[in-house]
């Protein structure tokens, strides 16, 4: 008899993962991340949180082809003319949303920032998480205390972008 698979939702802070991944001087296939998401943790919508900014459209579509389910967050400019779209508040609601209306069975959580260890608690205490996945081993010591880590700079191997030959 085939064993049920779950049905799991991860909820990625897209800026934080880029962020962390490209610190530790290697790039992300988005790709196979998505794929090892669905293979690893069977999650059948992976929400990737993301400021809208146009000249990106290209990227956000490549990400939706290859699975994504993007939420997008309005940006703005800060006083040096970096952009910012703070995420945080939308990512903490859809989760708490889905598992509050039992939409999935488990949800994994992608970040290292520390604003998101009162979730990983709420979702622990509703028997709610899978995983807490961090982008890199400088992970908020709120989230280490909340919930065990898998650091995916220890899955550098199985999710890096390899650079094809040029020909």
């Amino acid at each position: 008899m085939k064993q049920k698979e779950e049905n799991n939702f991860a909820y990625i802070d897209g800026a934080n993962l880029y962020s962390g991944i490209n610190s530790l001087g290697w790039k992300l296939d988005y790709r196979r991340f998505r794929n090892w998401l669905k293979y690893k943790y069977f999650v059948e919508r992976a929400y990737l949180f993301i400021g809208l900014v146009a000249k990106n459209s290209d990227l956000y579509k490549f990400l939706q082809e290859i699975g994504y389910t993007l939420v997008f967050k309005e940006t703005v400019c800060d006083g040096e003319g970096k952009i910012k779209g703070n995420c945080d508040a939308d990512l903490v609601l859809n989760a708490v949303c889905d598992a509050y209306e039992n939409n999935c069975d488990k949800e994994i959580i992608v970040s290292s920032d520390g604003d998101y260890a009162c979730l990983v608690k709420f979702l622990s205490e509703k028997q709610k998480l899978k995983i807490v996945l961090s982008p890199n081993n400088k992970c908020s010591i709120l989230l280490r205390r909340a919930s065990p880590i898998v650091y995916l700079d220890n899955k550098r191997t199985i999710l890096e972008l390899k650079r094809k030959n040029p020909q």
